[in-house]
Protein backbone atom coordinates (compact mmCIF):
# COMPACT_ATOMS: atom_id res chain seq x y z
CA UNK A 1 0.00 0.00 0.00
CA UNK A 2 1.27 3.49 -0.87
CA UNK A 3 -1.70 5.55 0.37
CA UNK A 4 -5.40 5.42 1.21
CA UNK A 5 -7.81 7.70 -0.68
CA UNK A 6 -11.18 8.61 0.85
CA UNK A 7 -13.73 10.49 -1.24
CA UNK A 8 -15.40 13.32 0.66
CA UNK A 9 -17.84 14.22 -2.10
CA UNK A 10 -17.76 17.06 -4.64
CA UNK A 11 -14.06 17.97 -5.12
CA UNK A 12 -12.93 16.79 -1.69
CA UNK A 13 -10.43 14.02 -0.88
CA UNK A 14 -8.59 12.78 2.17
CA UNK A 15 -5.30 11.11 1.26
CA UNK A 16 -3.57 9.17 4.02
CA UNK A 17 0.09 8.46 3.37
CA UNK A 18 2.14 6.49 5.90
CA UNK A 19 3.36 9.63 7.63
CA UNK A 20 1.07 12.42 6.44
CA UNK A 21 -2.67 13.09 6.15
CA UNK A 22 -3.52 15.40 3.27
CA UNK A 23 -6.96 16.93 2.67
CA UNK A 24 -7.86 18.37 -0.75
CA UNK A 25 -10.58 20.95 -1.56
CA UNK A 26 -12.69 20.05 1.49
CA UNK A 27 -16.38 20.90 1.81
CA UNK A 28 -17.41 19.38 5.14
CA UNK A 29 -20.13 21.65 6.55
CA UNK A 30 -22.47 24.49 5.59
CA UNK A 31 -23.89 25.50 2.25
CA UNK A 32 -21.94 26.12 -0.94
CA UNK A 33 -23.03 29.38 -2.55
CA UNK A 34 -21.68 31.06 -5.66
CA UNK A 35 -21.97 34.83 -6.12
CA UNK A 36 -24.25 36.67 -6.60
CA UNK A 37 -26.24 34.51 -4.18
CA UNK A 38 -28.06 31.26 -3.47
CA UNK A 39 -30.72 32.08 -6.08
CA UNK A 40 -27.95 31.63 -8.68
CA UNK A 41 -26.30 28.43 -7.36
CA UNK A 42 -26.49 26.67 -4.03
CA UNK A 43 -25.23 23.32 -2.80
CA UNK A 44 -26.37 21.75 0.47
CA UNK A 45 -24.88 18.74 2.24
CA UNK A 46 -27.13 16.00 3.54
CA UNK A 47 -25.17 16.15 6.82
CA UNK A 48 -21.86 17.47 8.13
CA UNK A 49 -18.87 15.30 7.29
CA UNK A 50 -16.81 14.31 10.34
CA UNK A 51 -13.15 13.34 10.10
CA UNK A 52 -11.46 10.92 12.50
CA UNK A 53 -7.88 11.83 11.54
CA UNK A 54 -5.69 14.82 12.30
CA UNK A 55 -4.95 16.75 9.11
CA UNK A 56 -1.31 17.65 8.41
CA UNK A 57 -1.63 19.59 5.12
CA UNK A 58 -4.46 21.28 3.19
CA UNK A 59 -4.16 21.33 -0.61
CA UNK A 60 -6.41 23.63 -2.66
CA UNK A 61 -6.68 23.49 -6.44
CA UNK A 62 -8.71 26.69 -6.94
CA UNK A 63 -9.88 29.83 -5.17
CA UNK A 64 -13.55 29.34 -6.08
CA UNK A 65 -16.05 28.56 -3.29
CA UNK A 66 -16.42 24.87 -4.21
CA UNK A 67 -12.66 24.36 -3.68
CA UNK A 68 -11.82 27.07 -1.15
CA UNK A 69 -14.91 26.69 1.05
CA UNK A 70 -14.75 29.24 3.84
CA UNK A 71 -17.07 27.62 6.46
CA UNK A 72 -15.09 24.38 6.17
CA UNK A 73 -11.65 25.98 6.24
CA UNK A 74 -12.59 27.93 9.36
CA UNK A 75 -12.81 24.58 11.18
CA UNK A 76 -9.07 23.89 10.88
CA UNK A 77 -6.32 25.16 13.14
CA UNK A 78 -4.76 28.29 11.70
CA UNK A 79 -1.15 27.07 11.78
CA UNK A 80 -1.81 24.14 9.43
CA UNK A 81 0.28 24.35 6.23
CA UNK A 82 -1.77 25.16 3.12
CA UNK A 83 -0.65 24.82 -0.51
CA UNK A 84 -2.80 26.73 -2.98
CA UNK A 85 -3.00 28.84 -6.17
CA UNK A 86 -2.80 32.63 -6.12
CA UNK A 87 -6.60 32.93 -6.36
CA UNK A 88 -7.05 31.41 -2.87
CA UNK A 89 -4.45 33.43 -0.95
CA UNK A 90 -6.58 36.46 -0.06
CA UNK A 91 -9.42 34.30 1.25
CA UNK A 92 -7.04 32.21 3.36
CA UNK A 93 -5.38 35.29 4.82
CA UNK A 94 -8.78 36.70 5.83
CA UNK A 95 -9.58 33.44 7.64
CA UNK A 96 -6.32 33.81 9.55
CA UNK A 97 -4.06 31.06 8.20
CA UNK A 98 -0.40 31.79 8.79
CA UNK A 99 1.39 29.09 6.76
CA UNK A 100 0.33 29.58 3.14
CA UNK A 101 2.49 28.38 0.24
CA UNK A 102 1.27 29.75 -3.09
CA UNK A 103 2.30 27.78 -6.17
CA UNK A 104 2.04 28.71 -9.83
CA UNK A 105 2.08 26.02 -12.56
CA UNK A 106 5.54 24.40 -12.87
CA UNK A 107 6.50 25.45 -9.32
CA UNK A 108 7.31 22.83 -6.69
CA UNK A 109 7.51 22.60 -2.93
CA UNK A 110 8.14 20.00 -0.23
CA UNK A 111 6.02 19.76 2.91
CA UNK A 112 6.64 17.04 5.50
CA UNK A 113 7.66 14.04 3.42
CA UNK A 114 5.56 14.97 0.38
CA UNK A 115 6.53 16.81 -2.80
CA UNK A 116 4.00 18.98 -4.65
CA UNK A 117 4.30 20.08 -8.27
CA UNK A 118 1.69 22.53 -9.53
CA UNK A 119 0.39 22.02 -13.06
CA UNK A 120 -1.72 24.24 -15.29
CA UNK A 121 -5.38 23.57 -14.54
CA UNK A 122 -8.73 25.05 -15.55
CA UNK A 123 -9.09 28.64 -16.88
CA UNK A 124 -11.97 29.91 -14.68
CA UNK A 125 -11.05 32.52 -15.92
CA UNK A 126 -7.49 32.64 -14.51
CA UNK A 127 -5.41 29.48 -14.80
CA UNK A 128 -5.89 27.43 -11.62
CA UNK A 129 -3.85 24.45 -10.40
CA UNK A 130 -3.62 20.75 -10.77
CA UNK A 131 -0.96 18.89 -8.80
CA UNK A 132 1.36 15.92 -8.90
CA UNK A 133 1.88 14.74 -5.32
CA UNK A 134 4.53 12.16 -4.35
CA UNK A 135 5.94 10.76 -1.14
CA UNK A 136 9.63 10.16 -0.45
CA UNK A 137 9.41 6.80 -2.24
CA UNK A 138 8.04 8.45 -5.44
CA UNK A 139 4.59 6.96 -4.86
CA UNK A 140 1.78 9.35 -5.65
CA UNK A 141 -1.00 10.74 -7.76
CA UNK A 142 -2.16 13.50 -10.08
CA UNK A 143 -5.27 15.60 -9.38
CA UNK A 144 -7.12 18.28 -11.37
CA UNK A 145 -10.85 18.86 -10.79
CA UNK A 146 -12.07 20.18 -14.17
CA UNK A 147 -10.53 17.77 -16.65
CA UNK A 148 -7.76 20.06 -17.92
CA UNK A 149 -4.39 18.38 -18.53
CA UNK A 150 -1.22 20.46 -18.76
CA UNK A 151 0.19 19.63 -22.21
CA UNK A 152 3.71 20.48 -21.05
CA UNK A 153 3.90 17.65 -18.51
CA UNK A 154 6.29 14.80 -19.22
CA UNK A 155 5.07 11.23 -19.41
CA UNK A 156 5.48 9.36 -16.15
CA UNK A 157 3.97 6.47 -14.23
CA UNK A 158 1.72 7.33 -11.27
CA UNK A 159 -0.23 5.15 -8.88
CA UNK A 160 -3.48 7.06 -9.38
CA UNK A 161 -5.18 9.92 -11.17
CA UNK A 162 -8.01 11.82 -9.46
CA UNK A 163 -10.20 13.41 -12.10
CA UNK A 164 -13.77 14.04 -13.16
CA UNK A 165 -14.94 11.31 -15.52
CA UNK A 166 -17.98 13.15 -16.89
CA UNK A 167 -18.49 16.36 -18.85
CA UNK A 168 -20.59 19.14 -17.32
CA UNK A 169 -21.96 21.53 -19.93
CA UNK A 170 -23.85 24.80 -20.11
CA UNK A 171 -25.67 26.25 -23.15
CA UNK A 172 -23.45 28.64 -25.14
CA UNK A 173 -20.54 28.06 -22.75
CA UNK A 174 -20.03 24.38 -23.59
CA UNK A 175 -18.10 22.02 -21.32
CA UNK A 176 -16.70 23.68 -18.19
CA UNK A 177 -15.78 20.28 -16.72
CA UNK A 178 -14.15 18.04 -19.33
CA UNK A 179 -13.80 14.75 -17.50
CA UNK A 180 -15.08 12.54 -20.30
CA UNK A 181 -12.70 14.12 -22.79
CA UNK A 182 -9.55 13.97 -20.69
CA UNK A 183 -9.54 10.31 -19.62
CA UNK A 184 -7.67 8.91 -22.67
CA UNK A 185 -5.07 11.69 -22.36
CA UNK A 186 -4.54 10.93 -18.66
CA UNK A 187 -4.06 7.23 -19.36
CA UNK A 188 -1.50 8.01 -22.05
CA UNK A 189 0.34 10.55 -19.90
CA UNK A 190 0.45 8.77 -16.53
CA UNK A 191 -0.33 5.08 -17.11
CA UNK A 192 -2.16 5.06 -13.74
CA UNK A 193 -2.99 1.91 -11.80
CA UNK A 194 -6.27 3.55 -10.76
CA UNK A 195 -8.45 6.38 -12.02
CA UNK A 196 -10.53 7.80 -9.16
CA UNK A 197 -13.71 9.55 -10.25
CA UNK A 198 -14.19 12.96 -8.66
CA UNK A 199 -16.02 16.32 -8.79
CA UNK A 200 -19.62 15.24 -9.51
CA UNK A 201 -20.18 12.72 -6.70
CA UNK A 202 -21.18 12.86 -3.06
CA UNK A 203 -24.30 13.46 -1.01
CA UNK A 204 -24.95 17.12 -1.81
CA UNK A 205 -28.12 18.57 -3.34
CA UNK A 206 -27.97 21.50 -5.74
CA UNK A 207 -30.43 24.23 -6.61
CA UNK A 208 -30.58 27.68 -8.17
CA UNK A 209 -30.86 29.26 -11.59
CA UNK A 210 -27.55 27.96 -12.96
CA UNK A 211 -28.21 24.37 -11.90
CA UNK A 212 -31.26 24.20 -14.18
CA UNK A 213 -29.06 24.45 -17.27
CA UNK A 214 -26.21 22.06 -16.41
CA UNK A 215 -26.17 18.81 -18.40
CA UNK A 216 -23.98 15.75 -17.73
CA UNK A 217 -22.35 13.57 -20.38
CA UNK A 218 -20.52 10.29 -19.74
CA UNK A 219 -17.51 8.85 -21.54
CA UNK A 220 -19.06 6.36 -23.94
CA UNK A 221 -16.11 4.28 -25.15
CA UNK A 222 -14.74 1.24 -23.32
CA UNK A 223 -11.84 2.11 -21.04
CA UNK A 224 -8.76 -0.05 -20.61
CA UNK A 225 -8.13 1.06 -17.04
CA UNK A 226 -9.16 0.47 -13.45
CA UNK A 227 -11.84 3.16 -12.99
CA UNK A 228 -13.07 3.52 -9.40
CA UNK A 229 -16.26 5.45 -8.63
CA UNK A 230 -16.45 5.86 -4.84
CA UNK A 231 -19.45 6.99 -2.87
CA UNK A 232 -19.10 9.70 -0.24
CA UNK A 233 -16.75 8.59 2.58
CA UNK A 234 -15.77 5.37 0.83
CA UNK A 235 -12.04 4.57 0.68
CA UNK A 236 -9.61 2.63 -1.46
CA UNK A 237 -6.10 1.42 -0.71
CA UNK A 238 -3.75 2.33 -3.55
Amino acid sequence: MTFEATYLGSNGWLIKFKKTNLIIDPWLKGDLIFPPGEWFFKGSLEEEILLDKEIDIILLTQGLPDHCHVPTLEMFRKDIPIICPKSAVETLEKIGFGSIKMLKPTEKTIQSNLSFEATAGAPVPQIENGYIVKDDQSNGFYIEPHGYLDKNLNKQNLDAVITPTKNLELPLVGSFVKGAEVIPKLINKFNPKFILSSTVGGDAKYSGFLNNFITVHDYEEELNCNLVDLKSMQSIMI
